[in-house]
């Protein structure tokens, strides 16, 4: 049995600077410190986007510094706060397509991982996302070439509608499209996703009555309350960290999320 580590939505600021008087940097830090503490045998640590909150090159170097610290091997995926450019300056060998997409695929033994750019640069109201023809493209060969293997994909924006209005409007648009190039293909297992800074479990609709199983986590940092009527995506509490942990086992894949923040307790059995 494999362990993936997925963290999301990490908003790395510049030195003393919060969000809601919350340090990404620190929470991220106590994260990483219990994942690697708690699952020292894990393949891989994810991170599906939202690296930092404002793309800058200061905030990707304060990323890349706490990144030393990773025991495990990381993945990183772009969400949309962040940028391209800054990005690739600070980390030129992340693995991109040959349309400048950040977008990796990762073997192990019986599973691949692929890694989907959500990020729309050009989006009017700036924080939606997309998978565009050349990025669906590429998914498609990914899955293809995957043989036999079961499929897990990552993408920052998820590809269901959760019902925060706030949230929905700024998600990935190009969901018909989406559903309509996995719709033949029946090694996808598995979708995870970020963005809305909750813990959510649905199912994404490719045809045919299928539905993919789709996990969104939530961030180490600042989480979305459960409000949802608000239609505000900048509506933000400070709830328990988390990252997600998914069990690759034989039967299936399994998803955990742990709350990592919370004040220390003692377990015991009872009778």
């Amino acid at each position: 049995m494999q362990k993936i580590l997925v963290f999301t939505d990490i908003h790395f600021l510049p030195e003393g600077e919060t969000i809601i008087g919350l340090d990404p940097a620190e929470r991220f830090a106590q994260g990483l410190a219990h994942a690697q503490e708690q699952h020292p045998d894990a393949a891989r640590i994810v991170i599906t986007g939202d690296l930092t909150h404002h793309g800058t090159a200061p905030e990707y170097e304060r990323l890349h510094a706490a990144l030393a610290k990773a025991s495990i091997p990381v993945s990183l995926m772009l969400g949309n706060h962040d940028r391209r450019g800054p990005f690739q300056a600070v980390f030129p060998d992340t693995p991109q397509t040959p349309d400048g997409f950040v977008q990796d695929v990762i073997d192990l033994d019986d599973t691949r991982l692929i890694l989907l750019d959500t990020l729309n640069e050009e989006a009017d109201d700036t924080h939606s996302g997309l998978l565009c023809d050349a990025r669906l493209d590429w998914m498609e060969a990914a899955i293809a070439g995957a043989g036999r293997r079961r499929v897990i994909l990552f993408m920052h924006h998820p590809p269901i509608l959760t019902g925060f209005g706030g949230m929905d409007w700024i998600g990935l648009k190009s969901r018909r499209q989406l559903a309509a190039r996995l719709e033949g293909h029946d090694t996808v297992h598995q979708i995870v996703a970020g963005h809305i800074h909750r813990t959510i479990q649905g199912g994404f609709a490719t045809g045919a009555g299928n539905h993919i199983p789709t996990a969104i986590f939530k961030s180490p940092c600042h989480q979305m309350p459960m409000a949802l009527g608000f239609h505000d995506p900048s509506l933000s509490i400070d709830e328990p960290g988390a990252y997600g942990l998914l069990l690759l086992t034989p039967e299936g894949i399994v998803v955990h999320t742990e709350d990592f923040s919370l004040p220390p307790s003692q377990a015991a059995c009872y009778d």
